[in-house]
């Protein structure tokens, strides 16, 4: 089997050849860890979960990187009091690193809700600074970068100059792009206007502040990816991925960086994930359409009818291939639901192993089996391998009504390349198996009616469901501030 890439330098799907043979080297950009991650992060981090497990599961022995950006976010270069977690320190009332530690384990729970691996490395900026002054010097060293005011700027002009290309990964042309910039603070610090920062003076009251030769102040924002990614994968290593907003100038300054420093590309294969909308329109807080993951899954929003299991809401975003825009809506999630518990049921029915074997079957695994091996080749093809879990649930339908014949041999091997692309590929969980939230709102039900029961001094029903519910290992407990349940 040939695994095909997309990749965004070349716009083209390519064979994927590994730098190192059967290993691979992946980097993803990680959240910014000054808010709750939204649920279009979550998508992304979910593509490229997918597209992790997918080469495991391909027999790819897989170094992931994806780092945690817990200091010089400034998305412009320019005025420092926009550094997102001095505004968020300030409007919590917190130290920046509370606030960095704060949303960083909200950013891991929603994670594990939804069922993503952890990476085999997740480094921080802060971790990396003194990688980041040594980069920032041996740019300036070769030429490519330039010291202002106590910061440092990568040299866009400098770099076009020696015959490499500043916009070659975003496909933008140069001189459009300073014909485009915005008149920013800090601008005139710079040769050019489109030259980036690499290293930011800080400000007597920017908090978040290292030492380094140009005076005390914080990295840029492009660089701790490239002091990192290259620090663990190597100065070129396989993949590098994130969202499509990433593409530029992120991404674009990463190229730049790499090339500069290393002098080859940084990057055999970039991949980018695309955007996530909501009702046909683009998420935002500002309109109000926005709406947090764990809102999704608790129900607490005005968007959805009722609350949605994590399983549920992955097995929807694994039904839209990574690079396509994916559309969440009520109806979509309730149909999603309905397909999602069809699979699960088929699981169970292949778990339960009751089908007659015959000595031939007229079940075509094999062809089955390379549809999905194909889908998985051809760019992670999520929505087609789904199409074809179905074909083979289909089938097992089939097989319980007596309408479909297979072999033993045949069956043990559907059995297991169902629960690896079902579980280990596509990361869904059964939700039966933890359906903990069920079973609290059932039982809050029925204490409520044990209590309107006790109110209307009808104790046999009462104590009949207390009693029932002890039978079933369920002991209600009546306290001063009301009814518990313990599970003993």
């Amino acid at each position: 089997m040939q695994l095909k890439i997309y990749n965004s330098l070349s716009a083209e799907k390519e064979i994927f050849s590994p730098i190192h043979e059967n290993h691979v080297g992946m980097y993803v950009c990680g959240p910014t860890v000054y808010s709750n991650v939204h649920l279009g992060n979550v998508r992304t981090f979910m593509s490229f979960d997918f597209i992790y497990r997918t080469l495991q599961h391909l027999g790819y022995k897989v170094r992931y990187v994806r780092n945690i950006t817990d200091a010089g976010h400034l998305t412009d270069d320019g005025d420092v009091d926009n550094d997102r977690f001095v505004k968020q320190s300030r409007l919590e009332k917190l130290e920046p690193m509370e606030i960095v530690q704060k949303y960083t384990v909200d950013f891991h729970k929603v994670l594990d809700a939804f069922n993503l691996l952890p990476p085999t490395i997740e480094p921080t900026a802060t971790g990396h600074i003194v990688e980041q002054i040594e980069l920032t010097q041996k740019l300036i060293n070769s030429g490519f970068a330039y010291e202002s005011n106590g910061s440092v700027y990568f040299d866009v002009q400098e770099y076009n100059s020696r015959g490499l290309n500043y916009g070659e990964l975003s496909r933008r042309n140069i001189e459009e792009l300073f014909a485009n910039t915005r008149d920013l603070d800090g601008q005139h610090e710079k040769k050019n206007p489109q030259d980036f920062a690499l290293w930011k003076s800080a400000s007597p009251a920017h908090i978040m502040r290292w030492n380094s030769p140009w005076g005390e102040g914080f990295p840029g924002w492009h660089l701790e990816c490239t002091a990192m990614s290259t620090k663990y994968l190597g100065e070129k290593f396989d993949i590098h991925g994130g969202g499509m907003d990433l593409k530029f100038p992120h991404h674009e300054c990463e190229v730049a960086q790499g090339k500069a420093c290393n002098g080859t590309e940084p990057v055999n294969y970039w991949m980018h994930a695309n955007m996530l909308t909501m009702n046909g329109q683009r998420m935002s807080k500002s309109t109000g359409n926005y709406i947090l993951p764990m809102e999704l899954v608790s129900g607490n929003n005005d968007f959805f009818e009722k609350p949605f299991h994590p399983s549920i809401v992955r097995f929807n975003f694994m039904q839209a291939h990574y690079r396509s825009v994916l559309d969440i809506s009520n109806e979509a999630m309730v149909a999603s639901e309905k397909g999602f518990q069809r699979l699960m049921e088929a699981m169970k029915l292949l778990q339960d192993f009751r089908f007659p074997f015959s000595a031939s079957g007229s079940f075509d695994l094999q062809g089955w089996r390379k549809k999905c091996y194909d889908a998985l080749t051809d760019d992670f093809n999520s929505p087609i391998l789904i199409s074809h879990l179905f074909e083979a649930v289909n089938v097992i339908f089939r097989l319980e009504d007596g309408k479909e014949t297979i072999t033993e041999a045949d069956f043990t091997e559907l059995q297991s390349l169902m629960q690896s692309f079902v579980y280990e590929v596509l990361g869904l969980r059964n939700v039966e198996e933890n359906n903990n939230e069920k079973l609290d709102q059932t039982l809050k039900v029925l204490i409520e009616l044990r209590n309107q029961a006790r109110k209307a001094k009808n104790f046999e029903l009462s104590d009949q469901i207390r009693d029932r519910l002890l039978a079933e290992g369920i002991e209600l407990k009546d306290g001063r501030d009301g009814t518990t349940y313990s599970i003993i």
